[in-house]
């Protein structure tokens, strides 16, 4: 299969659309990551998308539409704790979990009774959701447990000649995920975090949200990015969860050993660690830059011959939660050393 390389324009939107139709796989920009979209009433469709991923097929995926009233179509309600969530952040990096009336195709949800539902804040998602008049599930358009893509170039790196176009409108701008949020029940609960945080669906809500965020789970997932490991960049990668010294420390450890060392770090940290290969994720007093940054940092180590990757780990504060749940995903594992008191 050859892949059309597509620059967002009207016109690209209508061939686009028409594919999607069709039951084809066409990749597009969201805030968030670009998604790997496709009819999701479709089964013969969908199963396209896991296949181009190779993505565990008990792994449900989001529908992504383009308002409140095409939600409506696929849920037995929308309930009055999810319209208050809609109501605050949507078009935006939030997926509501509801009921499903059953149109969407089985292997979306993964057989659950349940569906994650979102309206994009990007224009090109929306015209794109439009113009095909469909529900678009839609994972992130990358191979399974890699880095999720924040150009359309990551896309084309991961997935060329594996599915039917890609739509490109540019550099997303949250960077990481979107929030996801069971509302099936008497109260929210949290089952991945996102660019949308805690406190903000706090505030809006009034009342304390309940925290499912977990590393693993043996049990079928209600969300993506609740049961597998996730991110991984091509080498192993370390956190080290200590201060300062303790990582420069750890840097020289292995360099001793004759390792080529990586540095996944903030420009902080950049300015006082001599890695082989340093690689900034934006500054520790936004860590909004954090996240915007973090994937295309993960894959820029594709292009070196380090041995090892070393990340310094970040406040998990606001969005900054959304950062260490991936980096926790992509990590080999997690070195605990000094900290300052």
């Amino acid at each position: 299969m050859s892949t059309s390389f597509l620059l967002w324009n009207d016109e690209n939107i209508q061939k686009a659309s028409e594919w999607l139709k069709q039951g084809e796989v066409v990749a597009f920009p969201t805030e968030t990551v670009y998604g790997l979209g496709a009819d999701a009433t479709n089964e013969a469709a969908i199963k396209k998308i896991f296949e181009a991923k190779g993505r565990p097929s008990d792994n449900p995926l989001i529908v992504h539409l383009s308002d409140v009233e095409q939600m409506s179509r696929y849920v037995t309600e929308i309930t009055p704790l999810a319209k208050q969530l809609i109501d605050a952040f949507m078009p935006g990096p939030l997926t509501v979990i509801l009921k499903s009336n059953g149109k969407i195709a089985k292997n979306v949800t993964a057989g659950l009774d349940t569906v994650g539902l979102r309206i994009p804040d990007h224009f090109a998602a929306r015209e794109l959701i439009k113009a095909s008049d469909l529900p678009v599930a839609a994972p992130s358009a990358n191979l399974s447990g890699k880095p999720s893509p924040t150009s359309a170039v990551h896309v084309y790196q991961d997935l060329k000649d594996k599915i039917s176009a890609i739509l490109d409108g540019g550099p997303t701008g949250v960077g990481v995920e979107s929030t996801v949020v069971d509302c099936t029940g008497s109260h929210a609960v949290i089952l991945r975090p996102g660019g949308i945080t805690k406190q903000d669906i706090e505030h809006v809500l009034q009342t304390p949200v309940e925290d499912a965020t977990i590393l693993e789970t043996k049990d079928k997932p209600k969300s993506p990015g609740m049961k597998y490991t996730h991110y991984e960049p091509e080498v192993p990668m370390i956190l080290i969860d200590g201060d300062d010294d303790y990582f420069r420390k750890k840097i020289k450890q292995y360099q001793s050993e004759g390792k080529k060392v990586g540095l996944l770090v903030s420009e902080e940290l950049a300015r006082q660690a001599q890695g082989d290969v340093v690689i900034t994720v934006g500054t520790r007093e936004d860590i909004a830059t954090v996240a915007n940054q973090l994937y295309h940092a993960l894959r820029s180590f594709k292009k070196t011959d380090v041995d090892v990757i070393l990340a310094e780990t970040f406040i998990e504060d606001g969005v900054g939660q959304a950062v260490m749940n991936r980096m926790k995903k992509a990590a080999t594992y997690i070195d605990v050393g000094a900290k300052l008191k």
